[in-house]
This record gives structure tokens, C-alpha cells and sequence, in this order.
């Protein structure tokens, strides 16, 4: 099998609109089919049938069912098809908006959010591709078609089902826009509700610690009481949709049946093309009233389809709307070549400001730190010391002036490359439920079991390894201390042997003086023969660089060996 139609290409599966075409042919054969059981019953009701001439009939019939069954299974299976590859290509765009935009980006979508969006929202459009579409084609045609044949027998049953038509779409918009805000909201409130209950998750022990879990229960039985009322609401309005549709088509059938049950006794003798109606003609039409309101119905059943999959839709385009881009995101890591060399880093007049900010944290900011040199930034909170780290590694782009890495500018084309040969320390560094080994491995290929033993015993983690064993962390780092968790980010650093320029942003931020400075004598042994960018708070940790930069100043210059 191709990759392309492994991953569910379009150009292996057929357009959608071919499988809508089926689905409405499938239809259309109704029209034969119902001619065919109107003969029959002409035939009977002159006594004129035999049982070679019914056989023939019935078997006539049975082909154009099965045919009809056959095109309807092959055009909703079409349908659904390249519905799923519609549907997986907008979940690759929303996860390409989410790798695209920076992570210091305050705008991005919480975490629970983009992953109801990705997983439960994104669900909803296949129904919408697969089912409204098709029905709403059907719509436009069968209903046209059969209206014209009830017309060749009968002007008035024609005028019947057309007048009493209109009436089905009218009442379904009204019902429709409340629909579309119902859904809406639901997924609205299904976003919230994830992104709650992941965020109290990962700071599960932090609200034992501080005895909220009380409240933690109380506001998210809140917020499952809200979900539970906007569920029921957008419930609701389907099935008052479908009663909608329902009374209205059960009236135009009756009228039509009313008229021609009339007629057939002579009591109504008009609304035929010069003559009254035959039984097998008054058979015909109403055989066909039903079947003219069917894709009414079906589409009725389906409105609600609409509202969820075009909000769906929405919550997908939102993951990439506004967001800072990442320089680089779409470009995948070159492994690095050759023997690792320190590289020096260079900030030329660099200038940044995040959006919707009057204040900019960095103004005319430049900065020289040679290879293999060690350096602190300081300054008070919200100086900008997180957004510098953030521009030397590509997850930031500056507004003006240059960040150069061994002489080379750092941009867009470049980032992804440049950013293979760094390593982020950061203040809540991210760990998987895995052993200690494997959060320090991270499947990179090379990084063996060496690598990580050595990783380990740099990071003084080699005997929290032997004591732990094969056991595994909890998500996000559970079952281990903060100066732990912080070492094992820097083994993770450690480990891989591109790694020459280490950013560090507040390494001993919340940890007591034993365990900052076991994290300071693993932090210096990574530096060794690397280039290491540190911001901090802690003296004694700029006292250990040797070499520091405050930006209190508007624009400073720092320069360090």
C-alpha cells in the first residue's frame, strides 16, 4: 500500500462530491421503483396480471433495490472516507498551528482545550462532512425531481407538495441558529472542562499540600453541572427540530392522500391533465409524497450535525488564529555533524516586545559571550531574562537586531538547526510517566545506556536510579523532589552529545540551600566545555559563573569570556 493512501491522501480516495452523486442517484431510483408497484397495481385492480408477468415485475423491482442499496452503501462509504482524510488533514493543521507557535506565546490554547479540539470537537465534523452534505445535495435535487413527476400526473398533488414544503426549512433555520450557539457553547464548556481537569491534575500534590482539594471537587462538580445543562440543551433542540420536520411532513402527506383518496370517489374531479386518475396514477403519487419529504427528514436529523461540525471546524482554526510564530517550527532538526565546539552567542541590538504590550522587555539590547564561556543574566522579575533565553533559542522572534550563534544569524530557516545543538533547563521542566532512564533518553537515537549512566552520575541521580529501579515516574515528574526534578533535566542535557550551548532559566528558583547547591555543582559539570547562558536570581549561583549582566539598564551592553 502507498504512503499516500495510508495516510489517507485525497489523491487516493475519490472526491466526495462523486460519493454525494451515489447517495442521490440511490435516491432518484425510488421514481422506477415506484412506477413499477403503481403498474402493478393498475394491472391487478383490471385484472390483467399474470404470474409470468409478475415475476418479471418483481424481479425488475429486486434489481433496482439492490441497485439502489449498492449505491447508496458505496456513496456513503466514499463519503466517509474522504471525510476521515478531511478530517485527519485538519487535525495535522491544527497540530502544525500548535508546533508553529511559540511556547512563551500567552495567547496559545490551554493544553485540555487543544486537545478536545483535536480529539472529541474534531470527531464532530465527520458526521458533518459525511451526512449533512450529502443530505443537503439531496435536498436541492430529489425533491425537485419527484415533484416533477407527481406533476405529470397531477398539477394539484404537485402544488400540495411544494407550497407545504417551504414551511419544513423555515421553522428548521429558526430552530438552526439556536442550535449552532447551543453546540457551540457545548464545546465551549467541553474545552474549559478539560483544560481544568488537566491543570488540577498535573498540580494534583500542590493542592493536597495546601488543602484545596475540597474546592477543587466543588468547582469542577460546578463545572460537570454546566456541561450536563448545555448537553441537555443542545438535546433538546435536535429533537424539537425533528418534530418540526415531522408535523410538517405528516401534513403535506395527508393532504396529498386526502385529495386523491377524494378524488378516486369523485368527489374532488379536478387537479388532473383533463381526465381523472387512474388507481394506478393515484398509487403513484402517493407512493412518491413520502419519499419527497425523506430528504427533508434527513436532513432534519442531521442539522444538529451541522451546528457541531462547523463548530468543530471553528475550535480547529482557532488553534493557529493569532498566535507569535515559532521561528523554525516547521522545519525538522539536522542531526549534528561533526566534533562539538562551544559556540559563541551574540546579541546585536536586539529589541522585543510581546504583542498587545505597551512595555518591551528588551530594548537595544546587545550581548557577547565567547565560546565555552559561562554567564548570568539577572534583573529583577520581568525584566525580560526568560525572553532573552527565549530569543538565543529560536522560540522567540526579535522585532529588530540580530541573534547570531557562531557568527551565524538565527531565523527562521536556520532555527530548527540551531536549536539541535541546545539544551533548555528550564523552571517546571516536563517529565513522562517513564522510568528515569527513559525520561533521560526521550527515544533519541543517540543516546545509549552509557549515555545515560553518565548523564545520571553527572547529575548525581545515579543512586535515586539504582534505588528506583524500573519503577516509573508519575506524570509530570511524580514521585520525585525538586532539586531531583530539576538534575534530572539537566542529565536529560547531559546526555545528548550535540548539545553545546545550555540556557538555563532559574535552575534553583523554590529549592532550600542543600538541594540549590547540589543543582549548581550539576549544572557547572554540564558547562564544562560548553557554552552556559544562565538566568537567575540566586548569588551564589552568579558568584559560581564568575560573570554576570543585570538588565536594569534601558539598553545594556554585556560583554563576557
Amino acid at each position: 500500500m502507498s504512503r499516500q493512501r495510508q495516510e489517507g491522501s485525497p489523491v487516493s480516495i475519490p472526491s466526495a462530491s462523486f460519493g454525494i452523486a451515489l447517495q442521490t442517484f440511490a435516491a432518484l431510483l425510488w421514481l422506477p421503483q415506484a412506477a413499477l408497484l403503481a403498474w402493478v397495481a393498475q394491472r391487478l385492480a383490471a385484472g390483467q396480471a399474470g404470474l409470468d408477468w409478475l415475476a418479471l415485475i418483481g424481479g425488475s423491482f429486486l434489481v433496482l433495490a439492490l441497485a439502489r442499496a449498492a449505491a447508496d452503501a458505496w456513496g456513503v462509504r466514499l463519503s466517509y472516507a474522504r471525510a476521515r482524510a478531511q478530517v485527519g488533514e485538519r487535525r495535522r493543521a491544527g497540530l502544525r498551528a500548535l508546533a508553529g507557535a511559540s511556547p512563551f506565546d500567552a495567547r496559545r490554547v490551554a493544553a485540555g482545550a487543544a486537545a478536545s479540539a483535536l480529539a472529541e470537537q474534531a470527531e464532530a465534523i465527520t458526521p458533518y462532512l459525511t451526512r449533512y452534505r450529502a443530505a443537503r445535495v439531496k435536498v436541492q435535487v430529489v425533491p425537485l425531481a419527484l415533484a416533477a413527476a407527481v406533476a405529470c400526473v397531477s398539477w394539484l398533488a404537485a402544488l400540495i407538495l411544494v407550497f407545504t414544503a417551504p414551511l419544513i426549512p423555515i421553522f428548521m433555520a429558526l430552530v438552526g441558529w439556536r442550535a449552532q450557539a447551543a453546540s457551540e457553547a457545548h464545546l465551549r464548556e467541553l474545552g474549559s472542562l478539560n483544560a481544568y481537569v488537566l491543570d488540577r491534575l498535573r498540580g494534583l500534590a500542590s493542592l493536597r499540600g495546601l488543602g484545596a482539594l475540597a474546592y477543587t471537587r466543588r468547582r469542577l462538580r460546578a463545572l460537570s453541572q454546566s456541561l450536563r445543562i448545555r448537553t441537555m440543551a443542545v438535546l433538546r433542540i435536535a429533537f424539537l427540530s425533528s418534530a418540526v420536520l415531522e408535523l410538517f411532513s405528516a401534513l403535506g402527506v395527508a393532504l396529498v392522500a386526502v385529495y386523491v383518496g377524494f378524488h378516486l370517489l369523485g368527489q374532488l374531479p379536478f387537479g388532473a391533465w383533463g381526465a381523472s386518475l387512474s388507481l394506478g396514477q393515484g398509487v403513484f403519487v402517493l407512493l412518491l409524497a413520502p419519499a419527497f419529504f425523506e430528504p427533508l427528514r434527513e436532513l432534519a436529523s442531521v442539522w444538529h450535525d451541522r451546528a457541531a461540525g462547523e463548530a468543530g471546524e471553528a475550535a480547529l482554526a482557532a488553534l493557529g488564529r493569532e498566535v507569535l510564530p515559532l521561528p523554525g517550527g516547521a522545519s525538522a532538526a539536522a542531526p549534528a555533524a561533526g566534533a562539538r565546539v562551544p559556540p559563541e552567542v551574540r546579541l546585536d541590538a536586539v529589541s522585543f516586545a510581546y504583542p498587545g504590550h505597551a512595555s518591551a522587555p528588551l530594548r537595544e539590547f546587545s550581548l557577547e559571550l565567547a565560546a565555552g564561556g559561562h554567564l548570568a543574566i539577572t534583573g529583577d522579575s520581568g525584566a525580560g531574562k526568560s525572553t532573552l533565553l527565549a530569543l538565543v533559542a529560536g522560540l522567540l522572534a526579535p522585532d529588530s537586531g540580530r541573534v547570531l550563534i557562531q557568527g551565524e544569524t538565527l531565523h527562521g530557516a536556520n532555527a530548527a538547526r540551531l536549536r539541535a545543538r541546545m539544551a533548555w533547563v528550564g523552571q517546571r521542566p516536563h517529565f513522562f510517566a517513564a522510568t528515569l532512564g527513559g525520561n533521560v533518553r526521550l527515544g533519541r537515537p543517540g543516546v545509549d545506556a552509557a549515555a545515560v549512566r553518565r548523564a545520571l552520575g553527572l547529575a548525581h541521580l545515579d543512586l535515586v536510579a539504582e534505588r528506583r529501579g524500573a519503577a516509573r515516574l508519575g506524570e509530570g515528574a511524580a514521585g520525585l523532589s525538586g532539586g531531583e526534578a530539576v538534575r534530572l533535566a539537566i542529565a536529560r542535557a547531559a546526555a545528548d552529545p550535540a548539545c553545546d550551548l545550555i540556557l538555563a532559566d532559574e535552575p534553583t528558583a523554590h529549592l532550600d540551600r542543600a538541594t540549590a547547591d547540589a543543582v549548581i555543582d550539576s549544572l557547572l559539570a554540564l558547562g564544562e566545555g560548553r557554552t552556559l547562558l544562565v538566568a537567575t536570581h540566586d548569588p551564589r549561583l552568579v558568584a559560581r559563573l564568575g560573570c554576570s549582566v543585570e538588565l536594569a539598564d534601558p539598553a545594556p551592553r554585556a560583554e563576557a569570556a
